[in-house]
């Protein structure tokens, strides 16, 4: 492992390690594809979303309140087939509720 004395941002860090690069990618796409699908989303529940995880061919929302995610789940199977008219293979989004703490 390369030591340096001088400060380096994320984004060189990131691309000088795969597995940080592969991280980053994957929060970049998390991010992209809400912004894919906000627009079929409610705008009251669109401040209740936060782009999570991608694991394979699921993609997790996290959402604020119980409430939202309730109103949520009625629209994955239109958010589902948008993301894959855009090319994401995405098969299921799991919903998330966000404790307070953020754990």
């Amino acid at each position: 492992m390369l030591r340096r004395h001088h400060a380096i941002t994320l984004q060189q860090a990131a691309d000088e390690s795969p597995t940080l690069a592969k991280l980053t990618a994957l929060a970049q796409e998390s991010g992209e594809r809400l912004k894919a699908v906000e627009a079929l989303v409610p705008p009251l529940l669109r401040a209740s979303l936060q782009p999570g995880p991608i694991d394979g061919d699921t993609w997790c929302l996290v959402v604020k309140s119980n409430a939202a995610a309730a109103k949520l789940r009625q629209l994955l199977p239109a958010l589902q087939a948008h993301l894959r008219s855009k090319g994401w293979e995405v098969n299921a989004i799991r919903l998330k509720i966000q404790t307070p703490g953020g754990r």
